[in-house]
């Protein structure tokens, strides 16, 4: 079970981890061993999420998310496939648990009269020095 928050949970039947090699630095190792993790999870699919969180989730997906509705996460950031495992799935979590927080509404505000009046006059102002910078005219 993957806890996102103390009230959304995903059962481990909906992720699914494939093993691939890694690139990078491994040495001869990296040859022989698959230690890169490629999980995927239905974010669209998925019983576990309300429609809201998973709506806010495939706009932070981005490229992740694919045209099927399923998020992949591939992590191969250490040498070792259990780090790497754990790693995706901090990600997914992570991703998921950002989606869980609803947006604030925009409160709207309106300009104060004074601050208008302090922007006028700073326009005048900014005017009538740039005026001074000009030739001297013929008097």
């Amino acid at each position: 079970m993957l806890q996102i928050t103390p009230r959304i949970a995903i059962p481990d039947e909906e992720l699914h981890e494939s093993f691939v090699r890694a690139s990078g630095p491994g040495g001869q190792n990296v040859n022989k061993v698959s230690s890169a993790v490629r999980l995927s999870f239905d974010l669209l699919g998925s019983p576990s999420l309300g429609t809201a969180l998973k709506e806010r989730a495939v706009r932070l997906a981005g490229r992740r998310l694919g045209n099927d509705g399923v998020l992949v996460i591939a992590a191969q950031r250490f040498r070792s496939l259990e780090q790497n495992r754990q790693d995706a799935r901090d990600r997914l979590a992570e991703l998921l648990k950002e989606a869980a927080i609803p947006p604030v509404p925009r409160i709207a505000t309106r300009v104060s009269r004074n601050q208008k009046r302090k922007r006028v006059e700073e326009k005048r102002h900014a005017a009538g020095v740039k005026k001074l910078r000009g030739r001297p005219g013929e008097d």
